[in-house]
């Protein structure tokens, strides 16, 4: 009779990291980034780990109370059926929302403890290999710096073989095109992006910025409205030249179908950590692809280009905040990513998804961590 090795305890604890300059996407000011760090531990000692975004949402207990009794005393090699399981048990909260990111961060970590368990790679674990994949530099952070502050950011960037860079929107419309202007006679090679963090609410207004866009060669506008409006993004796309990526933290049920019926995109944006772990990821990616659209994933690169690249989706995009500037926190102190060309190289292969806590980080971080995941790291 064979051992099986079963799922003690899930766990989150709630990271603050206060941001030294705020940032101001109209009416949304981001004064930090809380991120919501999630723990499976096997009867084994066995440790699987995962990270999202919490958005201010109360993550850490909704897992407590709707999903770690789903996972608590099953095999850690199944995490596929898990997910179910636990989505299955509340159907109503896990389908969207707040309920679909606690779900996945979970699931996340339950495969990295798989994979862990397995004694493989989180690559190996899904079958695939370690491509060499393009990456997106994520400049312009804070919104507030200069035209000439975001040049020399994609500068620092391009000197290290960096080839695409996203901009954020800028505190004003006036200032976007500034920074986009500024940005694309520099580089008149690059794949300039521009993020508007759904800043736009009407097509009106969404179509009238997409038109000062004409004649940059900007590669996609992104995140143009509030999600939950397919229609409406179907129109905005409509009515201007540059591509439209949307589907950044949608997290429901119904995301990519929406998008996707409306042929409101050209690029379909994904995230594990909003959008169902790997065990959604897979049907997802799969659905993106037979409608003719690219797959681009959001943030999170230790996650995404592990997964999408075992998975061999080797074109999408895999997006690098620049440490210290407020993108992605969290990120910074982990392995940063060697590029070539454009292309990074794989980052080291470890068991599961290798190395995503960094508890000297954490700990001058603002930390809530009512059931002591980080006790014994």
């Amino acid at each position: 009779m064979t051992d099986v090795d079963r799922i003690t305890n899930v766990r989150v604890a709630t990271i603050l990291h206060t941001l030294e300059t705020p940032i101001h996407f109209g009416t949304w000011v981001m004064r930090h980034r809380e991120f919501a760090l999630a723990r499976v531990d096997s009867e084994s000692g066995l440790r699987g780990f995962a990270y999202c975004l919490t958005r201010d949402g109360p993550l850490g207990a909704l897992v407590a109370r709707t999903i770690a009794p789903a996972y608590t005393g099953e095999s850690v090699d199944d995490p596929e059926r898990l997910f179910f399981k636990a989505l299955w048990m509340n159907n109503a909260v896990h389908a969207a929302g707040l309920g679909m990111r606690a779900l996945s961060v979970v699931d996340l970590a339950a495969w990295d403890l798989a994979a862990k368990a397995a004694g493989r790679s989180i690559s190996a674990q899904l079958g695939g290999g370690r491509p060499r994949m393009p990456v997106t530099g994520i400049v312009g952070y804070p919104p507030s710096i200069s035209p000439a502050e975001t040049v020399a950011q994609i500068e620092a960037l391009w000197a290290k073989g960096w080839r695409r860079f996203k901009l954020a929107i800028a505190p004003t419309h006036d200032a976007s095109i500034a920074r986009l202007r500024a940005a694309r006679e520099a580089f008149p090679d690059a794949w300039l992006g521009i993020d508007a963090n759904f800043l736009h609410k009407t097509a009106d207004d969404a179509i009238a910025f997409g038109r000062r866009l004409d004649g940059l060669n900007i590669g996609w506008f992104e995140d143009i409205v509030p999600p939950g409006d397919a229609a409406l993004v179907a129109e905005i796309r409509a009515g201007i030249k540059t591509p439209v990526a949307m589907g950044d933290e949608q997290g429901g049920s119904y995301h990519p179908q929406a998008l996707l019926k409306f042929d409101a995109v050209d690029v379909c944006r994904v995230d594990t950590t909003t959008n169902g772990g790997i065990t959604r990821i897979r049907p997802i990616a799969k659905t993106i692809k037979e409608a003719g659209k690219k797959l681009a994933p959001h943030m999170f690169p230790h996650i995404h280009s592990q997964v999408l690249g075992a998975l061999g989706y080797v074109d999408s995009p895999i997006e690098w905040g620049i440490p210290g500037t407020g993108v992605h926190p969290m990120d910074d102190s982990l392995a940063q990513p060697k590029v070539r060309d454009g292309l990074m190289d794989p980052l080291p292969e470890l068991p599961g998804f290798g190395t995503l806590v960094d508890t000297k980080w954490i700990a001058r971080q603002t930390v809530s961590d009512p059931a002591g995941l980080l006790e014994d790291l």
